[in-house]
């Protein structure tokens, strides 16, 4: 009987000592975890997934496998995926299909395994003059109910007092960007392409995050000449459509960056980006979206990754994809 009786005290103590670090396991694993959708080389085998606990450590997915093939556009490529989660829990993900061309392209999935037949919007169909369709992105407008995809989009002569700052394009035409979009509600049935940002320079690779009653628009100046840019900026807006603010000052250092994504981590602002001539990636971090702080040093990327977006979510969607 005493022996019994010193057992199951030891029992009741065993459980105490559990409950007690029972916060601390949960803390050890969160609810979510982060992703980050990413191209290789020229985007010619398809998406690729890094994981991370922290925002800072990433690894590849899967071994570093691609996990969609491209299929449609006028180059059959997939580069920049931009993946987002709509209200109805589908994911939706838009890509660049080309270096030219007026189409992106679109899949869903419910799970980041399984995707629909890949789409190619031509979403500049209407204008024949249309360079290209780079880096296109989705945001969902909460109050408008309707998803909107923008884009970076050359038109010759269609902003003449900054056609000579840009660079060649691949077939030596002179480009110079701005930022259009489209709106759906279904991905069945589209707007009509119209410009959303337009700063007075060329700009291209735009990311959007609603930051509680505002929108955030992170963009790359394109400028070439007579003095390269090619650096990050911020705008805001109170709405994802605009109209948008004039720009801060550069958020990223002496180096060429582009492709930047963005996520709020432990009340803290992180912005990814490429930094492609020194084929490195970097990050800058924020508390008040006006002091940035260089974490590249802490940052550690997949080798060969390029850019794509961030996401949060649910660790056991995570898990699905190893």
């Amino acid at each position: 009987m005493i022996l019994l009786i010193k057992k199951s005290a030891a029992l009741a103590a065993l459980s105490l000592l559990l409950a007690s670090f029972s916060p601390v396991l949960a803390q050890s694993a969160p609810e979510n975890v982060y992703l980050f959708s990413y191209f290789m080389g020229n985007g010619e085998d398809g998406l690729h997934w890094a994981r991370s606990e922290d925002g800072l450590n990433w690894a590849a997915v899967g071994g570093g496998k691609a996990f969609l093939a491209p299929v449609v556009g006028e180059m059959k490529l997939m580069r920049d995926p931009c993946v987002l989660r709509g209200p109805d829990g589908i994911f939706r993900m838009v890509w660049t299909t080309g270096w030219t061309g007026h189409t992106i392209g679109y899949a869903s999935s419910p799970d980041l395994l399984h995707w629909s037949a890949e789409q190619a919007i031509p979403v500049m169909a209407h204008e024949p003059k249309a360079a290209n369709c780079w880096a296109p992105e989705v945001v969902f407008d909460q109050k408008q109910g309707k998803y909107v995809i923008f884009w970076a989009t050359s038109i010759p002569g269609r902003f003449s007092e900054t056609d000579h700052t840009g660079h060649l394009g691949s077939d030596h035409q002179q480009l110079n960007h701005r930022i259009y979009q489209t709106t759906t509600r279904d991905f069945v049935t589209f707007t009509r392409a119209q410009v959303l940002y337009d700063g007075g320079f060329d700009v291209i690779d735009a990311t959007m995050a609603r930051n509680g009653p505002e929108w955030l628009l992170w963009v790359k100046d394109e400028t070439e000449h007579p003095e390269p840019a090619k650096h990050i900026l911020l705008v805001r807006a109170k709405s994802p459509l605009g109209p948008f603010s004039a720009p801060s000052a550069p958020i990223t250092g002496a180096y060429w960056a582009e492709g930047p994504t963005s996520i709020k981590i432990d009340g803290a602002w992180y912005v990814y980006f490429d930094k492609y001539q020194l084929h490195q990636f970097g990050a800058v971090r924020s508390r008040d979206l006006v002091h940035w702080e260089d974490v590249s040093d802490q940052l550690h990327m997949p080798v060969g990754i390029r850019h794509g977006t961030v996401i949060r979510v649910p660790r056991a969607l995570a898990d699905n994809l190893k």
